[in-house]
């Protein structure tokens, strides 16, 4: 199947108010037009350079999201462009995005990145930190960021009960949160990749990051 088959298969499939992110990491340009031409306007990718190349390129209307790790001295990179930073884990890159993005006069949507799973290697927040940064006075001073929601990544294992109630612990993070602080736009769970979306979209998830299902094996 082509890519823009793919991408229409998985769209018919996806429930109405669950938004999809096209990772598009390593592709290269003529692929991303492909799904461009599909319909398709939400790209992630994980390499900021590879990303403002990309955004260099292409139309005007697309919505690139960062979807990697962070590295607090690329943020000026993507600053003047981003539509959506999915892996804010930590206090000290909120305070960069928000110092760059009142550089370029835009205000960043940002998902907070909470740790989920069971694996070291994964980034993330815990709820503690969590709690902390969204009471602190620096947070509240930010005027260049806004928190939209929570992103977490599942174990990477076959074990589906596991990722469940991985999934279904950040979706309770999430409820607690909104419902315990002011925050207007504070809509968005990223959870679920090519292997879990489904599950992730039983367990509550609004935004999932899919790239093999689309553009093939890297």
């Amino acid at each position: 199947m082509s890519i823009a088959q793919n991408l229409l298969s998985i769209k018919n499939n996806l429930p109405e108010q669950v938004t999809l992110v096209a990772v598009s990491k390593t592709k290269p340009v003529p692929d991303l037009m492909e799904a461009y031409e599909a319909g398709q306007r939400i790209f992630g990718e994980n390499k900021i350079q590879e990303m403002a190349e990309k955004w260099e390129q292409m139309p005007k209307d697309i919505q690139w999201h960062m979807i990697g790790h962070v590295q607090t001295n690329k943020v000026k990179f993507m600053a003047p462009f981003v539509s959506l930073v999915h892996g804010v884990d930590s206090f000290k890159l909120l305070k960069e995005i928000n110092k760059q993005a009142a550089k370029n006069e835009r205000v960043i949507d940002c998902l907070l990145q909470i740790h989920i799973a069971e694996e070291e290697t994964k980034f993330g927040l815990d709820e503690l930190e969590l709690d902390s940064l969204m009471e602190s006075n620096e947070f509240q001073e930010m005027k260049n960021i806004r928190i939209v929601g929570l992103m977490g990544m599942a174990t990477f294992t076959d074990n589906q009960n596991q990722i469940k109630k991985e999934f279904t612990h950040l979706k309770s993070v999430f409820n607690n949160l909104s419902s315990k602080n002011e925050l207007q736009h504070f809509s968005t769970l990223s959870m679920g990749m090519s292997g879990d979306f489904k599950l992730a979209i039983e367990c509550g998830s609004t935004m999932v990051r899919i790239g093999s299902s689309i553009f093939g094996t890297r």
